[in-house]
């Protein structure tokens, strides 16, 4: 065993070790605290539904586990039991060039991985989430989505990959540089295009056709001194009756998306409550700070790649005999896992902070707090929203602050 492998094992076990025991201390929090009624929603929330919430929180934590074991085993298998140097190889063989063969060696390796997740997204919807009365999705809509999510991956997919593999071909030294323009170009693109082209390919998008709400909504949006293409009602329902709302795209393209279950479960003031936070996130920068921030660490990975991908170590430690560009990227993706885990605690504290910053920034806006507190009691139980959520598994997992505290804070504005 090289040092290589031996220092993943450890992360990968350690990553493992860290997930499992951080849902256990989950759920042993939510059996001792599940049924207490937190003092911010007294006399709002029926002991009924704090068991409907911890039964929900728990088959949803089990599947999870048992998926996050399942990808794990999956991993090492790939990494370990030959499949590489054997698929690599053979395309080498057939000498298909490098954009080809690495194309085809990524989608043969990303169809196993995808594969895998199926039998589990599966069940929580037509399982889990049937049960506790979320799910409305068909099975013919569900294959629909997949094929047409399939077919999309495979097309954005392969030409992210055709530009990266022919710039390793073309540029050995600079691909790193190159294919980060590449990249952010692309990023920008897919941000405007994605509410014009791609979402409406799964949902009907139309404009709200009520004038208190898009008036209000268009009044907040002056007041905060943006613009917005308009305000867009979503039939989700025809999937799930969780409920939300969101900004997207950017410049031309942006807009506001609400959620017919959303409409239909909240009052007019709740509703522009909700918005007026997602406005926040686009006057305090949020969007812009993400976006910058995910072109820095792309850029922070390529220059990594490119510094590993002719270390010889790199292969031999998983029987490869020489360096083969895709098949080098790709271990050094799966290596990477267990480091990407241990770091998601410092992305989610930032979205954290976004969080509170749009909570004061809708404040600020609508001059009160009762509507965006009344919002979040309803999202909370409409959704089975855990309220009982361990400190250090919050901190670990959560890009929102838990909803008691966030309520608690509010109530002190």
């Amino acid at each position: 065993m090289t040092g290589l492998v031996a220092a993943y094992l450890a992360l990968f076990v350690l990553s493992v070790g860290a997930r499992f025991a951080l849902d256990r201390l989950n759920m042993a929090y939510l059996r001792a605290h599940g049924h207490e009624v937190p003092a911010v929603l007294k006399g709002e929330i029926e002991p009924e539904t704090l068991s409907r919430i911890r039964d929900y929180t728990v088959a949803r934590t089990r599947i999870g586990l048992w998926e996050d074991l399942s990808q794990g085993a999956l991993v090492l298998a790939v990494l370990f039991s030959g499949l590489i140097p054997w698929l690599s190889g053979l395309l080498e063989a057939r000498q298909l060039g490098l954009v080809p063969a690495g194309i085809i060696f990524c989608f043969c390796i990303g169809a196993i991985m995808g594969a895998a997740g199926v039998p589990f997204d599966l069940y929580r919807t037509f399982v889990i989430e049937r049960r506790f009365g979320f799910s409305t999705i068909t099975l013919r809509l569900w294959l629909a989505d997949f094929a047409k999510t399939a077919l999309i991956s495979a097309v954005l997919g392969g030409c992210l990959l055709a530009a990266l593999f022919a710039l390793i071909g073309a540029a050995p030294h600079t691909w790193w540089l190159w294919m980060w323009g590449f990249y952010a170009v692309f990023q920008l693109l897919m941000t405007v295009l994605y509410p014009l082209i791609i979402a409406p390919l799964f949902n009907k998008f139309e404009p709200l056709d009520d004038p208190l709400i898009s008036g209000g909504v268009m009044g907040l949006m002056g007041k905060a001194g943006l613009k917005a293409k308009g305000v867009y009602r979503v039939d989700a329902l025809k999937r799930s009756r969780h409920s939300n709302a969101y900004f997207t795209g950017l410049g031309r393209s942006r807009r506001i998306v609400l959620f017919d279950s959303l409409l239909s479960s909240h009052a007019p003031d709740e509703i522009l409550a909700v918005l007026a936070h997602e406005i926040g996130h686009w006057k305090k920068g949020h969007v812009r700070v993400q976006l910058i921030g995910a072109f820095l660490i792309s850029l922070a990975v390529l220059y990594g790649a490119y510094l590993l991908l002719g270390w010889p170590p790199l292969y031999a430690s998983f029987g490869i005999t020489h360096p083969v560009p895709y098949a080098g990227l790709l271990l050094l993706s799966l290596l990477a896992q267990p480091v990407a885990f241990f770091l998601s605690p410092l992305a989610g504290m930032i979205s954290r902070a976004f969080e509170r910053q749009s909570d004061d920034f809708a404040l600020a806006l609508t001059g009160k707090s009762e509507a965006l507190i009344r919002a979040l009691k309803r999202l909370s139980t409409d959704n089975l929203s855990n309220l009982h959520p361990h400190p250090l598994y919050a901190w670990f997992y959560y890009t929102h602050p838990p909803l008691v505290a966030r309520i608690e804070r509010l109530m002190r504005s």
